[in-house]
């Protein structure tokens, strides 16, 4: 039986609880009854218009201390103005259920692949969760720049009662904070830690993790011009040559607030991309981090149009981009090599043997939590364990194509054709990365290993001998020339040539005893967001190749806002796999020292080279097989655009297809999704001719105007 202290203690919970308010319409009826505007409830409270218009519709809720005052004003109307009718609207709204977390979904395990020099089993791929960060569906507070996409929508994943609001919110000059979905929140800070408080204790913004063994993503406020200044921050950044070189000296108030009320930033200090924390709690991050639009933290290349936009619009643009990839946490190529780490986390919960307790232990299939040394050949000649070592044995050169073909191996026929007609590969990096088999370990020296076509590294082998038509780029090299001698190959290109039928006798490698798809849940999770977010655009799988020309022609007018997601999914695509070989940065290095990038586990050029080795070989595949089924040869390639000779201004024209209609397979194909191609540009052949003549390669301008293809990093 329970005892009086307790049964008091039971009711003064109740008597501290928050007052409850009746149901948005019932809200909204008081205050037409009353004859009170929304305007001036909004006055009375010293709140925004579109605050009462979230309370009345049930998108957000008051916060103290105006929620007391709104329940008193509300009990006040409903003396007056009781009821007639449905009493059920006086009801308290109800609090809605906690939506479980998803199951984990169980990956299949990486099959052996070390089977030469020495032959250990493959890491296991773990079992990895989809992400849980979404809110309640509403329209945008303020008036949408761009329309709506009338296009299948992928299903929005499950709301995360930690995070009802989202995992993002763009907060403008008075007070209005926008999230996902035309959420808008009321935001009364006025300084920066209030910011950082609010955003923590009230805002109900984050995401979940995206494994089971990773750490939820902190949320993320996106500052306007107008906000930023009403937060005491200047509304542009000046005085540094590089962007990234941006931020507030330290003797600035903002930082000095920040440092007074007990928090701390990162070492890279306030710039246009801050990270505001305090130390862990247990298992509860203490982390804010803060975007300044003004200071360029969005990229134009990266986000085209974005800066530009409506609050309301800009978090659309990257509340999309944070529910189907990750809550941005700096450029595209940041967030891009976040995500692989997000994905594949390097530790998880192990139980000890011998005591029993729960301690960190490596996560198999990561990259672990301590940097590895490249092979020498696979670092840069900057690098410590080169300049140190004196090595002069070469590098491996795995780069994107960069090739156009001499003109005077171009025929007549050829030279009579009308057009050139540029084709492009969807994000061929990340088609590249599927099941795509990478070293998890430190590398092994071996004297002429056998060659294994499973086994990833770093080959030294003489390539010279394999013959190739001179109207292809040699799959060899990245300008296309013929190899004269040995030369060290990532384990892709040596699998080519002996695809091609010839012998390969390596003198040299280095190898990795441990190996896994590491990039796997990368590639399956951004294949997954460029797909649904085209298909936002109206190009869906189910398009045949004509509609599909068409709907890729318009696909960037039907709603400026998608288009920039898109473009942002690219971007981390090539950013990320350019991470993993970051240079070093400043005009003060000197060779051989370290620099930060190289202090990570993702430092990995390894990976990156397997990752353009494997694009750059499919892309050759795919030459050499239209060259056979059609007997057309490109013109030129840069990166993932090839150009052809063709009759007509489509793809249609030249490309190969059955008698049933049907592409051929093997050689290029049109589609929406990663590895098809779509139309890059058309010009005339005279005009690709003339900018072979003078060696530009015509693959570059294909588009027209001042475009120029991204080559990927």
């Amino acid at each position: 039986m329970a005892s009086e202290e307790e049964l008091f203690a039971s009711v003064d919970a109740l008597l501290a609880a928050e007052p409850e308010l009746p149901l948005p319409a019932e809200r909204a009826r008081l205050r037409e009854a009353a004859g009170i505007t929304q305007a001036r409830l909004a006055t009375a409270l010293k709140t925004t218009t579109q605050s009462v218009k979230n309370w009345e519709n049930g998108r957000s809720e008051p916060r103290p201390p105006r929620l007391e005052a709104y329940q008193r004003l509300l009990n006040g109307w409903a003396a007056k103005y009781p009821v007639h009718g449905n009493p059920a609207t006086l009801a308290p709204a109800p609090v809605p259920a906690p939506v479980p977390a998803p199951a984990a979904v169980p990956r299949p395990e990486v099959p052996e692949a070390f089977a030469g020099p020495a032959a250990p089993k493959a890491e296991p791929v773990v079992l990895e969760e989809a992400a849980a960060t979404s809110a309640a569906p509403e329209r945008p507070a303020r008036p949408v720049t761009s329309r709506r996409p009338a296009a299948r929508k992928a299903a929005a994943p499950p709301v995360d009662s930690r995070f009802p609001h989202g995992p993002l919110a763009v907060l403008d000059g008075d007070g209005s904070a926008y999230g996902v979905d035309g959420l808008v929140l009321d935001c009364p800070a006025t300084t920066v830690p209030e910011l950082v408080e609010w955003t923590l204790k009230e805002s109900g913004l984050g995401a979940a993790k995206l494994s089971r063994y990773g750490k939820d993503s902190d949320p993320l406020i996106v500052l306007t011009a107008a906000a930023a200044v009403k937060l005491g921050l200047p509304e542009r950044l000046e005085g540094h040559e590089q962007r990234r070189s941006l931020r507030l000296p330290e003797d600035h108030p903002v930082v000095k607030q920040v440092l007074k009320a007990k928090w701390q930033l990162t070492q890279r200090g306030f710039g246009p991309w801050a990270r505001i924390y305090r130390k862990a709690q247990g298992r509860d991050r203490q982390c804010v981090q803060l975007a300044v639009l003004s200071w360029d933290a969005l990229d134009e290349r990266s986000w085209p149009g974005v800066c530009e936009m409506e609050p309301a619009d800009v978090a659309r643009v990257l509340g999309v981009y944070a529910t189907r990839v990750i809550t941005p946490r700096g450029s595209t190529a940041v967030s891009g090599l976040e995500l692989m780490t997000a994905l594949r986390p390097p530790t998880k919960a192990v139980r000890d043997a011998e005591s029993g307790n729960w301690i960190s232990g490596h996560n198999a299939g990561s990259l672990g939590t301590e940097p590895v040394d490249p092979a020498p050949p696979e670092a840069t000649p900057e690098h410590p364990a080169v300049v140190n070592s004196g090595w002069t044995g070469g590098f491996l050169n795995e780069e994107a194509y960069q090739w156009v073909r001499s003109v005077d191996l171009l025929s007549d026929e050829e030279c009579t054709l009308p057009f050139a007609v540029g084709l492009d590969l969807n994000t061929a990096f990340l088609a590249a990365a599927a099941r795509l088999t990478v070293g998890l370990s430190a590398p092994d020296h071996f004297h002429a290993p056998t060659f294994n076509p499973k086994i990833p590294g770093s080959w030294l082998v003489d390539l010279s001998h394999v013959e190739v038509d001179p109207r292809l780029p040699s799959p060899f090299t990245p300008d296309g020339t013929r190899p004269t001698g040995p030369a060290w190959y990532q384990t892709h290109t040596v699998a080519y040539a002996q695809e091609l039928g010839y012998n390969v006798q390596p003198l040299e490698a280095y190898l990795r005893r441990e190996t896994g798809a590491y990039l796997d849940p990368w590639h399956d999770r951004l294949k997954a967001a460029y797909v649904d977010t085209l298909a936002d655009l109206g190009v869906t799988r189910d398009l045949d190749d004509r509609q599909f020309l068409a709907a890729m022609e318009q696909h960037k007018q039907t709603d400026p806002a998608m288009a920039a997601v898109l473009a942002a999914i690219k971007a981390t695509v090539k950013g990320g796999v350019g991470k993993l070989r970051e240079r070093p940065q400043g005009k003060s290095y000197t060779e051989g020292e370290t620099w930060p990038a190289m202090q990570r586990p993702t430092w990995r050029p390894d990976i990156r080279a397997a990752v353009i080795s494997k694009a750059r070989v499919n892309m050759h595949r795919k030459l050499l097989n239209m060259s056979r089924m059609t007997g057309l040869f490109p013109l030129a390639v840069l990166s993932d655009c090839v150009v052809y000779p063709s009759p007509g201004e489509s793809p249609l024209d030249f490309l190969p297809y059955a008698a049933s209609g049907k592409p051929q397979p093997g050689g290029f194909r049109l589609g929406p999704t990663p590895g098809l191609a779509k139309l890059e540009g058309v010009q005339s052949m005279l005009w690709a001719v003339d900018l072979m003549e003078q060696g530009f390669n015509p693959a570059r301008h294909i588009k027209g105007g001042d475009a120029v293809l991204d080559e990927g990093e």
